[in-house]
């Protein structure tokens, strides 16, 4: 046999064994080989650093094993949705079935429901804990599916290059924002309503805030060049959120939340900067993130590290880990228009990388979390934490490898930005 005979009849060999040896992420990454997408234009999440991670995918174990959790996820919302605001069982007050309606999470009835007085009104408030009829009559549950599911979809695309999951994601893009039939007003003046005392609240934006970020990180990796997501598609998707950014600014609901103190303001700042940046205003998106630094860091985190306004809630931990995510995502934002938030120090020594430090012993396991706490979980700092040790915190960078992680796994290798880790939000 000739040397070039034998040299193809040991590379087919080797091909052939390392199919055999991890054959679901070699096909997957075989598939994204055909056709690389474009460095997405993400808001929160590095475009740059996703396509280098989508080409160390064949050799890394780490990265298949994370790949086959995402793609996991992503296959449980095929045969999901879409939604739309248009189905729910009563419309928002004023009638326009159009309209996102949520309810108040905290906020329950005091009486029986009759006939005269159907919710059960008047409501009282009950911090922390979350009344089960908000997640039915209203938006708020398909609102988050629509964000979580095209977040897994679009970047389970952009990894492997299976169409089903741009055609998915893309279809509930449409769905929900897009389809005159079933799209929803590019407003929340319904959010956060509670029955019999307020139509709706400033305090609602956080039902978008905490999580929108990701479907326009969603949308930018579609953009990247994802079958079925069209260039009239962008255009009319670029159009809403260009509208929603203009209700965020200039609604009295958006300025009573930009003037919130606690992490209310904090998810304010980060959606407004990622909207700005995502529809092309960046100096927007730098001024805010800019002013961050002695509008919310220095007044809501202190010397040590502690957010006082977030250990005075019920859920201290819940809340703590929670604002964090905010602040690094405005950080990730920071990244794209020429801001370190990271490197910010306020008069007292306030920094994020405190913030993270102050949860590191009970992130990690080695001590309690001596807060009130209704229902801790050690993994809702895991992201907050990733993000610290990837800025360069030495002790986050310590942590990781004592991290609880997630439900469904850590994801953060493929999708380096913080989610929201634990289910509680209001």
């Amino acid at each position: 046999m000739s040397g070039r005979p034998r040299v193809a009849v040991l590379l087919a060999a080797v091909v052939t064994f390392t199919a055999v040896l991890v054959p679901s992420a070699q096909a997957a990454y075989a598939r994204s080989a055909q056709a690389v997408p474009k460095v997405p234009r993400t808001a929160v999440l590095d475009g740059a650093r996703l396509q280098r991670t989508r080409a160390r995918l064949g050799r890394d174990p780490l990265l298949q094993r994370a790949l086959r959790d995402l793609t996991a996820r992503a296959d449980t919302w095929l045969d999901q949705g879409p939604w739309t605001v248009v189905d729910k069982p009563r419309p928002a007050p004023g009638g326009d079935v159009h309209e996102y309606l949520s309810q108040a999470p905290y906020w329950w009835p005091t009486t029986t429901p009759t006939a005269d007085n159907p919710w059960g009104c008047p409501y009282v408030q009950r911090d922390g804990q979350r009344n089960p009829e908000v997640d039915s009559g209203t938006d708020r549950q398909d609102a988050e599916k629509v964000f979580d599911s095209t977040y897994d979809l679009a970047l389970a695309w952009y990894y492997t290059g299976k169409r089903a999951y741009a055609e998915k994601a893309g279809q509930i893009l449409r769905t929900w924002f897009l389809d005159p039939a079933t799209r929803m007003n590019p407003d929340l003046n319904h959010a956060q309503f509670i029955p019999c005392k307020y139509d709706g609240r400033a305090i609602g934006i956080i039902d978008f805030s905490q999580s929108y970020t990701s479907v326009l990180d969603a949308q930018a990796l579609l953009a990247a060049g994802a079958p079925g997501w069209s260039a009239g598609d962008r255009t009319a998707m670029e159009k809403w959120n260009a509208d929603f950014l203009d209700w965020l600014k200039n609604s009295a609901f958006g300025k009573e939340e930009g003037a919130a103190a606690n992490n209310h303001g904090t998810f304010y700042d980060m959606q407004l900067a990622a909207l700005a940046y995502a529809t092309g205003d960046t100096a927007l998106a730098r001024r805010t993130v800019l002013d961050a630094r002695a509008r919310r860091i220095d007044p809501q985190i202190a010397g040590d590290g502690s957010q006082p306004q977030e250990l005075a809630r019920t859920r201290s931990w819940h809340y703590s880990t929670f604002d964090l995510v905010a602040y690094t995502r405005l950080a990730a934002i920071g990244r794209h228009v020429g801001v370190n938030l990271w490197a910010y120090e306020g008069p007292d020594g306030q920094s994020l990388f405190k913030a993270v430090d102050y949860l590191l012993p009970a992130a990690t396991g080695a001590a309690a979390w001596p807060h009130p706490e209704l229902e801790f979980h050690r993994y809702a700092a895991a992201d907050v934490v990733h993000a610290a040790a990837d800025a360069g915190d030495p002790a986050a960078r310590a942590a990781v490898a004592k991290l609880e992680a997630p439900p469904g796994g850590d994801l953060w290798a493929l999708r380096p930005a913080a989610e929201q880790l634990d289910s509680i939000a209001g």
